[in-house]
């Protein structure tokens, strides 16, 4: 599988999202680990966590993994995210759900962080949603250190829009290196709106969280759409959903899918997307079909 540089690092082509990795019954090192294995057994390195998944635990669930199976954490890419507060685990006593991009808070997140998944750096740290009371020189001050410290090697965003990305980016020595947005045959808004153009000039990789819009694409709204999916992927072997995720691919703004699923057999065919090549007929007729009349 093709790698893709991040300024002075590099994540695979696919990355597997452990957002739900707290959601089933069996969590034990074993399983997750098999997880793990199957994602690298197709080149697939680059595992996305954030600390608020799984109410805070699905670092720890990750953690433990890494304790039990010596070498696995060298094997892989840790990206994960912070900023966001939930009345929940860790944050239990909070009022209300907020977002906090203090210095203070950053450092801690990634103390935890570290604590969590059990090791002693993160390879690629986000901010998980714009912050409205964001003061971008302490913020920006706050990653740069942590890059500095060696606690963490890469930092970007998630959810940003080009205005709040050029924000905190003036407050910085280290150059931001990615945005995670929502980005999926049915979140189509992205290639239009203004947010895949601002990084594509800038030459920075996005990452695209939901790429199969949170399964909507197998229910009465992406009926149509799923339709072309399928025949095309018919001819290639493939189901629709690597189609979807071919899709994004295809884009010259090298947009790194982040895929997340429990089901073991599903995990095994994430690279099933490589193996599609659409051409530029094929892309448009899935746009077309995602719009619900040509373009214009």
């Amino acid at each position: 599988m093709d790698r893709i540089a991040l300024g002075d690092i590099e994540i695979s082509r696919i990355v597997y999202g452990m957002w739900r990795v707290a959601d089933e019954d069996d969590t034990s090192p074993a399983h997750v680990q098999a997880k793990v294995e199957a994602c690298l057994e197709q080149g697939i390195t680059t595992m996305d966590q954030a600390d608020i998944y799984g109410g805070y635990t699905a670092e720890a669930i990750l953690g433990a993994a890494f304790k039990a199976a010596p070498g696995l954490r060298d094997k892989v890419e840790l990206v994960t995210k912070c900023d966001i507060v939930a009345p929940v685990g860790r944050y239990v006593d909070r009022r209300l759900k907020h977002y906090d991009t203090s210095a203070e808070h950053i450092s801690a997140s990634v103390d935890n962080s570290l604590k969590d998944m059990a090791t002693d750096r993160v390879d690629l740290l986000l901010i998980h949603r714009p912050d409205p009371l964001m003061d971008h020189v302490e913020t920006g001050a706050c990653l740069d250190r942590l890059v500095a410290s060696g606690k963490v090697r890469a930092v970007g965003v998630s959810n940003f829009r080009p205005w709040a990305w050029e924000l905190l980016q003036s407050a910085m020595e280290t150059p931001l290196v990615t945005n995670q947005i929502e980005m999926s045959v049915l979140h189509h808004a992205p290639f239009t709106n203004g947010d895949v153009a601002f990084h594509q000039r800038q030459g920075q990789p996005l990452m695209a969280w939901s790429p199969l819009a949170g399964g909507a694409l197998f229910g009465a709204e992406g009926a149509a759409v799923r339709t072309v999916l399928e025949r095309i992927g018919s001819d290639h072997g493939v189901g629709a959903d690597a189609v979807a995720v071919a899709w994004l691919l295809r884009h010259p703004a090298r947009i790194i899918p982040v895929m997340g699923t429990n089901n073991m057999n599903r995990i095994k065919h994430l690279s099933d997307a490589v193996k599609v090549e659409l051409d530029r007929e094929d892309w448009f007729e899935i746009y077309t079909a995602a719009l619900g009349h040509e373009v214009a």
